[in-house]
């Protein structure tokens, strides 16, 4: 500095190592990240509910979150079909641990196609279903989604029930470059009953050759079921409009009891001519939470459609999860092969089915002498 004197600071060693410690921290504490930008987000609850009712030490506490099957203790129950399928697969040397194919164990596949849709469907006499096995119900509906997504015209709608399973939209907007959906009217809150009348505007004032995501029985989370005539209602208008039906079936069996009146609305809609797509869980029915097993169906109009439409499907799937396990399938496949298990099985889905009804009308009954009353008369399977 010209004609005057400068002398730079001077620093001891002491705050040089002090400041240069607080530098380091301040570094370690933000560190650089291709993931700064992402926020937290908040945990799934339902999930949380299970969490929480874990973590709960009150005995009065009740369990609202998984719709799962408790003993009259709180208790899992795994039925004993299935620990009997399990011990018969155990002691078959003959299995291994190799990969399934892509669409999954074939015998599994098959089975479940007929628990469907009955042996004597016509439409699997003449090869016009194909089946992949899925990841229970929500793998199997992530697949349909991406069939929607990847040979459907661009910004086809899929059509949803309000209110519907809280998983349904999350699994239609991550499709890919996401599925456009949009609600139709379902439950009428007023007159505590289905809402036919809005649905079937709803479904009329749609686009043409839109697709309509049904829950076959047991609607969740109403509990509120069309009657066969509804359907049939439901049916004509969607003849009418071209629309697709995507049937979602989580609880075959477990809301009557009767599997061939749970699955009665994807039967007729078949008879109607529809090509569809059907996703099927095994997770209620058989108790397999956790084992992850499910179908994805097609329903084509001709077999040479179906096998072309597969083999599309197979390159979604090896690019998604490549195959799914093999476990639950046979557990499931030991039992509806197996004449004496498939007839213990529908005797505890009866059991089931009924003590849910039976606790339904003990609820209702203790609202009312409280006071207070719910319309719960006419939910099933839940």
């Amino acid at each position: 500095y010209m004609g005057r004197s400068y002398r730079t600071p001077t620093m001891s060693s002491e705050s040089a190592i002090r400041r240069l410690n607080t530098i380091t921290s301040s570094i370690q504490a933000q560190p650089c990240s291709q993931f700064s930008h992402v926020n937290e987000a908040p945990p799934d609850e339902i999930f949380k509910t299970g969490i929480m009712y874990r973590a709960d030490k009150d005995s009065r506490k009740v369990d609202l979150g998984v719709g799962a099957y408790r003993t009259n203790e709180g208790k899992p129950y795994v039925l004993s079909s299935v620990r009997k399928a399990e011990e018969l697969i155990h002691n078959n040397t003959s299995l291994n641990k190799e990969y399934l194919p892509i669409d999954g164990d074939a015998t599994f596949n098959k089975l479940a196609r007929e628990l469907l849709f009955g042996k004597e469907s016509p439409a699997i006499k003449e090869n016009r279903i194909f089946t992949c096995q899925g990841i229970s119900g929500t793998g199997s509906l992530r697949v349909g989604a991406e069939i929607v997504a990847s040979m459907f015209p661009k910004g086809t709608n899929v059509l949803i029930s309000k209110p519907t399973w809280g998983n349904h939209m999350s699994i239609f907007s991550h499709a890919r470059s996401g599925v456009p959906t949009k609600f139709y009217r379902y439950w009428d809150a007023k007159g505590r009953k289905l809402d036919l009348s809005g649905l079937l505007e709803d479904l009329k004032n749609a686009p043409d050759r839109s697709v309509v995501l049904l829950h076959a029985c047991a609607h969740n989370p109403t509990g509120v079921d069309p009657t066969k005539d509804q359907w049939n209602q439901i049916a004509q208008l969607m003849k009418q409009k071209n629309h697709m039906p995507f049937f979602d079936i989580a609880y075959q069996g477990f809301a009557t009891g009767d599997l061939d009146e749970d699955s009665w609305a994807i039967r007729h809609f078949i008879e109607q001519g529809f090509e569809m797509i059907v996703t099927q869980s095994f997770a209620k029915n058989f108790g397999l939470y956790n084992e992850r097993v499910g179908a994805l169906h097609l329903v084509c109009a001709s077999d040479k459609i179906a096998a072309a439409v597969l083999s599309q499907v197979k390159i979604l799937i090896r690019a998604n999860y490549s195959n799914p396990p093999a476990h639950g399938a046979r557990v499931a496949a030991a039992i509806l092969g197996n004449p004496a298990l498939l007839a213990e099985w529908k005797q505890e889905l009866k059991v089931m089915s009924g003590r849910i009804i039976e606790m339904r009308k003990a609820l209702v009954d203790e609202l009312k002498r409280l006071g207070t009353f719910f319309h719960f008369y006419c939910l099933v399977g839940r």
